[in-house]
Protein backbone atom coordinates (compact mmCIF):
# COMPACT_ATOMS: atom_id res chain seq x y z
CA UNK A 1 0.00 0.00 0.00
CA UNK A 2 1.37 3.30 -0.81
CA UNK A 3 2.31 6.00 1.77
CA UNK A 4 -0.84 7.73 0.87
CA UNK A 5 -3.34 4.85 1.00
CA UNK A 6 -1.68 4.15 4.45
CA UNK A 7 -1.87 7.83 5.85
CA UNK A 8 -6.03 7.79 4.49
CA UNK A 9 -6.73 4.50 6.43
CA UNK A 10 -5.55 5.85 9.56
CA UNK A 11 -7.49 8.80 8.74
CA UNK A 12 -10.68 6.67 8.25
CA UNK A 13 -10.18 4.61 11.27
CA UNK A 14 -9.95 7.77 13.40
CA UNK A 15 -12.73 9.17 12.09
CA UNK A 16 -15.06 6.22 12.85
CA UNK A 17 -15.39 3.06 15.26
CA UNK A 18 -16.79 -0.23 13.63
CA UNK A 19 -18.36 -2.50 15.16
CA UNK A 20 -20.28 -5.94 13.94
CA UNK A 21 -23.53 -3.85 14.40
CA UNK A 22 -22.74 -0.37 14.87
CA UNK A 23 -20.42 2.33 13.41
CA UNK A 24 -19.98 5.19 15.19
CA UNK A 25 -18.23 8.58 13.46
CA UNK A 26 -16.08 9.88 15.70
CA UNK A 27 -17.11 13.87 16.52
CA UNK A 28 -17.33 16.00 13.12
CA UNK A 29 -15.74 14.91 10.42
CA UNK A 30 -15.04 17.06 6.92
CA UNK A 31 -17.98 16.10 4.13
CA UNK A 32 -14.84 14.24 2.12
CA UNK A 33 -13.80 12.18 5.04
CA UNK A 34 -17.62 10.94 5.47
CA UNK A 35 -17.78 10.11 1.92
CA UNK A 36 -14.52 8.10 1.80
CA UNK A 37 -15.88 6.43 4.95
CA UNK A 38 -18.69 5.68 2.71
CA UNK A 39 -16.80 4.23 -0.13
CA UNK A 40 -14.86 2.29 1.86
CA UNK A 41 -18.16 0.53 3.27
CA UNK A 42 -19.42 -0.23 0.23
CA UNK A 43 -16.25 -1.52 -0.81
CA UNK A 44 -15.93 -4.00 1.76
CA UNK A 45 -19.56 -4.86 1.41
CA UNK A 46 -18.82 -5.66 -2.25
CA UNK A 47 -15.73 -7.49 -1.71
CA UNK A 48 -17.13 -9.79 1.22
CA UNK A 49 -19.51 -11.77 -1.85
CA UNK A 50 -16.19 -12.47 -4.02
CA UNK A 51 -14.20 -12.86 -0.33
CA UNK A 52 -16.75 -15.87 0.88
CA UNK A 53 -17.01 -16.82 -2.70
CA UNK A 54 -13.27 -17.71 -2.92
CA UNK A 55 -12.84 -18.66 0.98
CA UNK A 56 -15.95 -21.65 -0.18
CA UNK A 57 -14.07 -22.61 -2.87
CA UNK A 58 -10.85 -23.13 -0.90
CA UNK A 59 -12.69 -25.04 1.39
CA UNK A 60 -14.67 -27.58 -0.47
CA UNK A 61 -11.28 -28.32 -2.51
CA UNK A 62 -9.06 -28.23 0.81
CA UNK A 63 -11.20 -29.28 3.20
CA UNK A 64 -14.25 -31.53 1.82
CA UNK A 65 -15.43 -32.82 5.42
CA UNK A 66 -15.78 -29.00 7.02
CA UNK A 67 -16.81 -27.38 3.84
CA UNK A 68 -20.64 -27.99 4.77
CA UNK A 69 -19.82 -26.88 8.62
CA UNK A 70 -18.04 -23.55 7.22
CA UNK A 71 -21.55 -23.20 5.73
CA UNK A 72 -23.62 -23.77 8.60
CA UNK A 73 -21.63 -21.41 10.80
CA UNK A 74 -21.52 -18.38 8.25
CA UNK A 75 -25.32 -17.87 9.77
CA UNK A 76 -26.40 -17.66 5.87
CA UNK A 77 -28.47 -19.55 4.20
CA UNK A 78 -27.01 -22.52 1.99
CA UNK A 79 -28.39 -21.50 -1.44
CA UNK A 80 -26.98 -17.82 -0.65
CA UNK A 81 -23.57 -19.21 0.14
CA UNK A 82 -23.74 -21.95 -2.67
CA UNK A 83 -24.27 -18.97 -4.96
CA UNK A 84 -21.33 -17.19 -4.23
CA UNK A 85 -19.31 -19.98 -4.62
CA UNK A 86 -20.40 -20.66 -8.39
CA UNK A 87 -20.41 -16.83 -8.93
CA UNK A 88 -16.68 -17.09 -8.27
CA UNK A 89 -15.88 -20.50 -9.50
CA UNK A 90 -17.18 -19.23 -12.94
CA UNK A 91 -14.89 -15.85 -12.53
CA UNK A 92 -11.78 -16.51 -11.29
CA UNK A 93 -9.90 -13.18 -10.24
CA UNK A 94 -8.00 -12.00 -13.52
CA UNK A 95 -11.08 -11.80 -14.89
CA UNK A 96 -13.56 -10.17 -12.31
CA UNK A 97 -14.14 -6.35 -12.67
CA UNK A 98 -13.01 -4.13 -9.99
CA UNK A 99 -15.63 -1.11 -11.45
CA UNK A 100 -18.41 -3.15 -11.35
CA UNK A 101 -20.68 -5.43 -8.79
CA UNK A 102 -20.78 -8.81 -8.03
CA UNK A 103 -24.05 -8.50 -9.14
CA UNK A 104 -22.86 -7.05 -12.81
CA UNK A 105 -21.24 -10.46 -12.69
CA UNK A 106 -23.96 -12.70 -11.16
CA UNK A 107 -26.07 -11.69 -14.61
CA UNK A 108 -23.45 -12.65 -17.17
CA UNK A 109 -22.58 -16.07 -15.19
CA UNK A 110 -24.34 -18.45 -17.16
CA UNK A 111 -22.96 -17.66 -20.38
CA UNK A 112 -19.60 -18.63 -22.09
CA UNK A 113 -16.41 -16.68 -20.64
CA UNK A 114 -16.39 -14.90 -24.24
CA UNK A 115 -19.27 -13.98 -23.66
CA UNK A 116 -19.38 -13.21 -20.12
CA UNK A 117 -15.91 -11.03 -21.12
CA UNK A 118 -18.43 -9.04 -24.20
CA UNK A 119 -21.36 -7.94 -21.09
CA UNK A 120 -19.18 -7.07 -18.73
CA UNK A 121 -16.82 -4.34 -21.20
CA UNK A 122 -19.95 -3.37 -22.23
CA UNK A 123 -20.76 -2.53 -19.11
CA UNK A 124 -18.28 -1.33 -17.51
CA UNK A 125 -17.54 1.10 -20.72
CA UNK A 126 -21.00 2.17 -20.61
CA UNK A 127 -21.48 2.39 -17.35
CA UNK A 128 -24.33 0.24 -17.28
CA UNK A 129 -25.83 -0.33 -13.73
CA UNK A 130 -26.82 -3.93 -12.97
CA UNK A 131 -30.19 -3.07 -14.21
CA UNK A 132 -29.46 -1.97 -17.19
CA UNK A 133 -26.99 -4.86 -17.86
CA UNK A 134 -30.17 -7.02 -17.38
CA UNK A 135 -32.44 -5.53 -19.72
CA UNK A 136 -29.42 -5.18 -22.33
CA UNK A 137 -28.98 -8.74 -21.96
CA UNK A 138 -32.81 -9.67 -22.07
CA UNK A 139 -33.06 -7.58 -25.14
CA UNK A 140 -30.30 -9.95 -26.75
CA UNK A 141 -31.81 -13.21 -26.37
CA UNK A 142 -35.37 -12.04 -27.40
CA UNK A 143 -33.40 -11.02 -30.48
CA UNK A 144 -32.29 -14.31 -30.39
CA UNK A 145 -35.66 -16.10 -29.81
CA UNK A 146 -33.89 -17.52 -25.95
CA UNK A 147 -35.84 -15.96 -23.72
CA UNK A 148 -38.64 -17.73 -22.62
CA UNK A 149 -41.80 -15.28 -20.50
CA UNK A 150 -42.18 -18.39 -18.22
CA UNK A 151 -40.73 -21.27 -16.96
CA UNK A 152 -40.49 -24.66 -19.21
CA UNK A 153 -41.79 -27.80 -17.23
CA UNK A 154 -39.94 -31.05 -17.36
CA UNK A 155 -41.52 -34.26 -16.17
CA UNK A 156 -39.25 -37.20 -14.73
CA UNK A 157 -40.76 -40.47 -14.05
CA UNK A 158 -38.60 -41.90 -10.91
CA UNK A 159 -38.68 -44.34 -8.47
CA UNK A 160 -40.53 -43.77 -4.98
CA UNK A 161 -37.61 -44.39 -3.09
CA UNK A 162 -35.00 -42.41 -5.07
CA UNK A 163 -37.88 -39.48 -4.69
CA UNK A 164 -37.95 -39.90 -0.83
CA UNK A 165 -34.16 -39.58 -1.20
CA UNK A 166 -33.82 -36.66 -3.11
CA UNK A 167 -36.96 -35.36 -0.75
CA UNK A 168 -34.06 -36.09 2.05
CA UNK A 169 -31.49 -34.54 0.29
CA UNK A 170 -33.49 -31.31 0.42
CA UNK A 171 -34.77 -31.14 3.45
CA UNK A 172 -30.88 -31.35 4.66
CA UNK A 173 -30.14 -28.59 2.65
CA UNK A 174 -33.44 -26.09 3.84
CA UNK A 175 -34.76 -25.84 0.14
CA UNK A 176 -38.06 -27.41 -1.38
CA UNK A 177 -37.48 -30.55 -3.57
CA UNK A 178 -38.39 -28.78 -7.11
CA UNK A 179 -35.70 -25.66 -5.92
CA UNK A 180 -32.92 -28.78 -5.02
CA UNK A 181 -33.65 -30.71 -8.13
CA UNK A 182 -33.29 -27.44 -10.50
CA UNK A 183 -30.01 -26.54 -7.78
CA UNK A 184 -28.62 -30.06 -8.56
CA UNK A 185 -28.94 -30.29 -12.52
CA UNK A 186 -27.70 -26.62 -12.40
CA UNK A 187 -24.36 -27.84 -10.75
CA UNK A 188 -24.26 -30.86 -12.64
CA UNK A 189 -24.32 -29.00 -15.94
CA UNK A 190 -21.54 -26.69 -14.87
CA UNK A 191 -19.33 -29.59 -13.83
CA UNK A 192 -20.22 -31.62 -17.43
CA UNK A 193 -19.44 -27.82 -19.01
CA UNK A 194 -15.74 -27.37 -17.49
CA UNK A 195 -14.78 -31.01 -18.58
Amino acid sequence: MSRKGADRRRGLSRAALAKRTELTIQGIVPINTWRELGEEIFRISESSTWWLGDWLLYGRDKYPERYKKAIAETSLDYQTLRNYAWIARRFEPSRRREGLSFQHHVEVAALAADEQDLWLDRAQQLDWSRNELRVRLRASRARKGLERTSPLPIKIDVEPAKKAHWEHAANQANVDLSDWIKSSLDNAAQIALQS
